[in-house]
Parts: C-alpha cells; sequence; structure tokens
C-alpha cells in the first residue's frame, strides 16, 4: 500500500458530513439564474441571435400593451421561423385549432388564482419564454402560478373547454427545448407547489409537491439521515416535478438507477382537469397497469404531475471521491469493468472526461486546476464509492486503485483528503455545461449508446470536422450515457450540416438512443424514429390522442408534428 501512495499521491478521505460537498458550489446557481431583460440575454450571445430575441421582445410587448382589449390574440403569422438546436432555421406550424388568449381568460384566471399569481409582468414572462441556454424562446404572454392541485386541475379543465395550449413549467432547466412555449402557450409554474407533504423514516418515503427544488429536497432528507437518490448540477434550481417528467438521469444513476425505480406514486392532472391519485408508497402493487410510469419520462405532454411519492436511501457514513488518469479509452473501460467487480457495492458514480474537456474546464472557468499536475492525460476518471464501513471502504478501494496501476489502468491519481477537494474535483466534471457556454457556440447531444462503442462516435465526428470545430466527449461511463460536445466560436450552417444527421445515423445504427436522459422536448421531437419504430410512435401517440385529445399540454414537443 506505501507503494501506491508514494507513486501516486493518492490522498484518502471519509466524512459523515460529506453528502452536502457538491451543493456548496453556486456556479450551477450561476448558469441556471434567470435574467432579467432581453438586452442582457442577448450579452454573450452571437450576433446572429439577436435579431431574434429582439424579435421576441417585440412581440411580447406589443401583447402585453394589448392586455385590456377585448380579444389578445398575436397578430403573427400562423408559421414561425423558430431557432432550433443549432444555426439551421426550422419551420413550426402553430395549431390552428388553439384559441388566442382574451380578457375573459385572464379574468377567469384571476379569480380561482387571485391576482399575483396571474403574471403578465413584461421582465418575468421574457424570463420564463426562453430556456437557459438561449436557444428556445417562445411568445407566452401569460404565466399562471397555482397553489394546490385543485387549481391545476381548474386551469386544465377551462384551457381545455377553451381550447388554450399550455405548458407545464418547473425551473426551466432542461436543454432539449422542453419546458418553454413554442408559440403563445400559457406557461403553468408549478414554483409554488413547493411543500414537503410526509416522510416515513421507517422506509425512507418522501411525498412532496411536484415544485420542491432538489436540493432542498436534498437538504431536508439530510437531516432526516437520507439522500435523494438523484443527484444533478441544476438542483439548486430544478424542481421535483421537472425531474420525473423528464426521468433526469443525472450523477447517482449507476448506484440508485433510474426514476422508474424510485418513483413509487405520483398524483397527475390531465387535460380536461381530471385528477389521477397514483400516490401510493408501496414497494410492491401488482393490481394491473402501473399507469404513473406513463408520466414518468413524458415531458409533462400527458398530464401535469404534482405530486410525488419517491424511495430515497439511507445516507451512509463513509464517502471516498478519487480523480483518476488514463491513457486510453479501453483503460476506462476495463477500470469501469474493474471497479464493478471490485467495489461494485459501494460505487456511487463513475464519470469520465477527455483531455478536450479537461482543457476546456482549466481555460473557462475561473479557480479550476488540474488535480494531477504538470501532466495532461488523454482521459480522466471520477470515481465516487459511498459505504457504511469508513475502515473497510477505504481498504477496498485502495486495493482496487493498487491492483488498477499495477495492470496499467490508471496512469496517476487522487483521492479527495477534506470536502474542498472534493469539491473541486466534482466541480470539474459539473462545471463542463458551463465552460462549453462560456468558450462560445456549442452543439449539445445527449447519447445512450454501448460502453465499448462509446467514445468512437467522438473520434469519428473529430474526423469528420477537422480543424473546423472542437469536438468535447465527457458523460456518465457507468451508464452508457455520453454527452457530445461541438464547439465553436460560432454557428455554423455547414458546421450543423456536418453534425447533423450524421450523430443520429450514427447512434441509431449502434443501437443507441437519441436521448439518454435530457429528453426529445421540441428539438428531437422530429428525430424520435432513429431511436424508436414507427409502430411504437404511433402507439405512443394514440396514448398522446386518448389522454389529452385536443393536444393542449405541452404541443410541439417529444412526438413529431405528423407521426406516421
Amino acid at each position: 500500500m506505501e507503494k501506491w501512495r508514494t507513486t501516486c499521491r493518492i490522498l484518502r478521505y471519509s466524512s459523515r458530513s460529506f453528502f452536502n460537498f457538491r451543493s456548496n458550489s453556486n456556479y450551477e446557481k450561476c448558469a441556471y439564474h434567470s435574467y432579467s431583460g432581453l438586452e442582457h440575454r442577448c450579452d454573450g450571445i452571437y450576433e446572429e441571435f439577436k435579431p431574434y430575441f429582439m424579435r421576441q421582445k417585440q412581440t411580447v410587448h406589443s401583447c402585453l400593451s394589448s392586455l385590456n382589449s377585448t380579444e389578445i390574440g398575436f397578430k403573427q403569422a400562423s408559421v414561425m421561423q423558430y431557432r432550433s438546436f443549432g444555426s439551421v432555421s426550422t419551420n413550426i406550424q402553430r395549431n390552428s385549432l388553439f384559441a388566442n388568449l382574451n380578457s375573459d381568460d385572464i379574468s377567469y384566471f384571476k379569480e380561482i388564482l387571485g391576482e399575483k399569481n396571474v403574471i403578465q409582468d413584461e421582465e418575468r414572462l421574457l424570463s420564463a419564454n426562453t430556456d437557459w441556454m438561449h436557444k428556445y424562446a417562445g411568445s407566452s404572454r401569460l404565466m399562471l402560478q397555482p397553489r394546490t392541485t385543485d387549481e391545476v386541475s381548474q386551469i386544465l379543465q377551462y384551457c381545455n373547454s377553451r381550447c388554450l395550449a399550455v405548458v407545464p413549467q418547473g425551473g426551466n432547466t432542461g436543454l432539449v427545448g422542453g419546458s418553454v412555449p413554442v408559440f403563445d402557450e400559457v406557461i403553468i409554474n408549478m414554483g409554488l407547489m413547493n411543500n414537503i407533504i410526509a416522510f416515513d423514516q421507517v422506509n425512507g418515503i418522501l411525498v412532496c409537491e411536484a415544485g420542491c427544488i432538489l436540493e432542498n429536497l436534498g437538504s431536508f432528507l439530510d437531516n432526516e439521515g437520507f439522500i435523494m437518490p438523484l443527484d444533478l448540477g441544476a438542483k439548486g434550481s430544478c424542481q421535483i416535478g421537472g425531474n420525473v417528467s423528464t426521468n433526469a438521469g443525472g450523477l447517482r444513476l449507476v448506484r440508485y438507477g433510474s426514476l422508474h425505480g424510485s418513483v413509487l406514486g405520483l398524483e397527475a392532472v390531465l387535460a380536461n382537469g381530471t385528477v389521477l391519485d397514483m400516490l401510493g408508497t408501496l414497494r410492491k402493487d401488482n393490481t394491473g397497469y402501473d399507469l404513473k410510469h406513463l408520466f414518468i419520462g413524458s415531458e409533462g405532454s400527458l398530464g401535469i404531475v404534482t405530486k410525488v411519492s419517491i424511495l430515497t436511501p439511507p445516507k451512509l457514513s463513509s464517502v471516498n471521491v478519487a480523480f483518476l488518469a488514463c491513457q486510453d479509452y479501453l483503460s476506462c473501460q476495463k477500470l469501469l469493468t474493474e471497479a464493478k467487480r471490485k467495489v461494485g457495492e459501494i460505487l456511487s458514480a463513475f464519470e469520465f472526461l477527455d483531455i478536450e474537456a479537461m482543457d476546456l474546464v482549466l481555460h473557462q472557468l475561473e479557480g479550476v486546476r488540474n488535480p494531477l499536475p504538470p501532466l495532461l492525460h488523454k482521459f480522466y476518471v471520477l470515481i465516487e464509492t459511498t459505504g457504511s464501513d469508513e475502515s473497510n471502504d477505504k481498504e477496498k478501494l485502495e486495493a482496487f486503485l493498487l491492483r488498477s496501476m499495477e495492470a496499467g489502468l490508471i496512469s496517476d491519481g487522487v483521492i479527495a483528503q477534506d470536502i474542498n477537494q472534493a469539491s473541486a474535483f466534482w466541480r470539474i466534471r459539473e462545471g463542463l455545461p458551463e465552460a462549453l457556454m462560456k468558450a462560445g457556440a456549442v452543439y449539445k447531444y445527449d447519447l445512450s449508446l454501448p460502453v465499448e462503442k462509446m467514445y468512437n462516435l467522438v473520434e469519428e465526428m473529430r474526423k469528420r470536422l477537422g480543424d473546423s470545430a472542437r469536438v468535447v466527449g465527457y458523460g456518465h461511463l457507468g451508464d452508457g450515457n455520453l454527452h457530445l460536445n461541438v464547439s465553436t466560436k460560432e454557428y455554423d450552417d455547414k458546421i450543423f450540416a456536418q453534425i447533423e444527421p450524421y450523430v443520429y445515423e450514427w447512434t441509431s445504427k449502434h443501437r443507441g438512443s437519441i436521448s439518454a436522459e435530457h429528453g426529445l422536448g421540441l428539438m428531437k421531437a422530429n428525430k424520435i424514429y432513429y431511436s424508436k419504430t414507427p409502430e411504437t410512435v404511433q402507439l405512443m401517440a394514440s396514448i398522446k390522442k386518448l389522454l389529452d385529445p385536443n393536444g393542449i399540454i405541452n404541443p410541439y414537443k417529444v412526438l413529431p408534428q405528423s407521426p406516421n
């Protein structure tokens, strides 16, 4: 063991108060913070985006000024040239069956919600209309903030009777345009439904409302001796209802699985206002169709999730975080296999990033340094273990790392010796989206692929794009999730044409998924056939038609405009 300590400078650390070390970082709060005005949004966005956003501002100005008129309808064309992912514009046609908002609608909503929860303020609407990456922007003139399930039911019942389209919104931290309007849909923001209803300390079952912020739930559970099975970089802003609706993956999936396993029950409101009470707390319930799974991952297109019951694991006392270097991707693969075999029962995260990703973080984020100076390695792996026996966990992890080093799988490494160092390691991995945004234009792809094939796509894209772009690869290696990012100085149609549809075709050819955890939203709705058969998509469309006959809930998302 002394050989390992002197050769690899491994420093170990365990702490009983370790679970919140990532929550101390403010970067994700800054990255997801809502801006106060559209002019400020345009700062740092490339010139080609500015005319589009300013047109949106003018539209909102026009609509707001006419709120007191009898009919508040958009005087815009039914086809909007919408800035989609990248630099190529796509035409999306507004559904002509959807009604336009009028003053009677506003009066009704004020009656049931009160004036302060019927939002028509220009700056707040501008923020709610645009996603945090500034790639998607709608023209909604109204945001509603219900406080109870009954209010959500009344809103949807009324909107369905009027054929007013709506978009459910939580923390608005999505990456595929799923949580913002496409046109003038009414925004139903769930932020005021943020109560913790109950917690079963014996079984670790949490029941809460959909608007609860993930980080707040984590803090509550920490005091109770438990943790959330879900951990995301956006935890300071995202809400549990949105997490469930998008089946968010995150950093702990390798240990605790997806939300399809953790969510025991939920309450959802259908388009016609019907409340489905599926808020069970039983681990086993084999009575017919388990309908809650329809809503987990449906991205708010089938109904609005209002309450959730979720199984939470106990907080364990021993946590270790190791930051390691590997010389090639094959070594990363083998290291993952060995980690599952040797420390599988305590393995809670297995993340990787390549040299391009590391270089980007070091140059774009202040205060970040490479834990393994002075050499730059081709690949880096972050491993987290969580267990209940501090002494045994240390020995097990160190023995695994020593064997891996002797086998040539690891070229260097370090284990965090305190909370600050552990947080610094996670800052590198979690800071990558922020670093990419600061570097310039970015084309983001969230793909699920066989682990042995995953990095081949990164190498293929580098050959394909050459010096015209920087290709960055990182992600959740433990569950086969690649975050492929193409970074350029500015958006370019020629580069975009080299990326799509090639990325989707390559993924489909290798039987992968074009969305591992981000969802389909608006960005990938028409790309669904790369991962699903026409028969499957048709069945999805039939379910949508059954639960939302008028198609008012989150239209233009998830499913293609004209499914086969």
